[in-house]
């Protein structure tokens, strides 16, 4: 078992937390700024406020590791770097595959084609509004004969996709100054927020910054162990306290802890919940509100997780996390498979917030830094025929 431990409270102390390192004490390789003994960090974290020193002791007897959620990627290849990969994994969305039988006919250019395309967008969940807008541009350049062939209207109907999401592709940018670089993870249940976090956690590390992760997702019993998981496989510090402890009060020790330790980047989790309920959704302006006690900047990204799958009720979510939390980014997961993949188009179209990443499989790797062009170039055929 990993050990875990709990600071002891003090009169004026909201809550318990605990933390651990992801490996276990005697096998844990040395970490650039992150102690293997993380005694001496919350001592000081204590004496800033108030607490006393940590003793070992269990705060709650967690599940072993769900290898089925942490493990299963080991046997699946990563995609293949640049726009191949894309393309592989995002061939049998229905995006894709709609619009694969729709040119492989070789239309002719008339109004029917059009209205054939027109009927694929809405099918693959690129919305009204956004699918409109797509067609009557086309409409118009086609009447102004614009376009030599279907395959000229191809090539437009790629520039204008890619138009319509390059604004809102842009890399998450960690800001040197802030230590830590928070990210505060939103989402409703079953997008994969803890597992997005564990691919962060791997790419952070492999770019060889120092972070923590807190498992403020306290209200699902699996998600505490299966972050503790992902923190083992990296080498990463894991803050957590019991089940159904106060969220905002594991993001708090979370943050005193990074700040004591000099850690660049800090991933805090969260309770998956549905937009509709209003009493979760106000709790994450708590964990808001508890984070700017101790950095007015914190956190500097609110990054909301988004299923592919999910078709246009992403919208509705995006709308209610917006208004509770100021999500400031997106990850669009489970791309790969029969998703429709067009919701991405919708979301940029009507809120213009960055898409940080995408996940187009199962392996840490296949995480990527959302590319417009690859993303588009991988739901339409090449060309006529193709």
């Amino acid at each position: 078992m990993i050990p875990f431990f709990r600071r002891k409270k003090s009169p004026a102390t909201a809550g318990d937390a605990a933390t651990q390192t992801g490996t276990p004490a005697d096998t844990a390789p040395a970490t650039p700024g992150v102690d293997a003994d993380a005694s001496g960090i919350d001592a000081v974290a204590a004496a800033n406020t108030g607490t006393q020193s940590i003793e070992p002791q269990p705060v709650f007897s967690a599940p072993e590791p769900m290898p089925e959620q942490v493990q299963d990627h080991e046997a699946a290849p990563a995609a293949a770097p640049g726009k191949p990969g894309w393309r592989e994994r995002l061939r049998n969305s229905a995006f894709a595959r709609s619009f694969g039988g729709l040119f492989s006919r070789n239309p002719k250019l008339d109004d029917d084609l059009l209205d054939e395309i027109e009927t694929a967008l809405l099918t693959a969940d690129v919305g009204v509004g956004a699918t409109t807008q797509l067609v009557e541009s086309l409409r118009k350049r086609m009447k102004a004969r614009e376009f030599v062939d279907a395959n000229a209207l191809l090539a437009a109907l790629r520039a204008d996709l890619i138009a319509m999401l390059a604004p809102v592709a842009k890399p998450l940018v960690i800001d040197a100054e802030a230590k830590p670089f928070v990210i505060l993870t939103v989402g409703v249940n079953g997008v994969g927020k803890t597992t997005t976090i564990g691919k962060l956690a791997h790419r952070f590390k492999a770019e060889g910054r120092t972070l923590m992760l807190a498992a403020g997702d306290t209200f699902r019993a699996a998600a505490v162990a299966q972050l503790q998981a992902w923190g083992e496989r990296n080498g990463v510090a894991v803050v957590a306290q019991g089940q159904n402890a106060d969220a905002a009060s594991v993001a708090f020790d979370a943050l005193q802890a990074a700040k004591a330790r000099g850690t660049e980047v800090l991933i805090a989790d969260t309770a998956g919940r549905l937009h509709t309920q209003q009493g979760l959704m106000a709790e994450l302006g708590k964990i808001k509100r508890v984070l700017g006690k101790i950095d007015e900047s914190a956190p500097q990204e609110v990054l909301m997780v988004i299923d592919g799958t999910t078709g246009q009720n992403a919208l509705s979510q995006l709308r209610q996390f917006h208004a509770a939390s100021g999500v400031t980014g997106l990850v669009v997961t489970k791309l790969d498979g029969t998703a429709k993949g067009g919701v991405v188009f919708a979301l940029a179209r009507e809120f213009g917030i960055p898409i940080r990443f995408a996940g187009i499989g199962e392996r840490p790797e296949d995480l990527r830094v959302f590319d417009a062009e690859a993303f588009v170039d991988a739901l339409l055929p090449e060309a006529l025929g193709a």
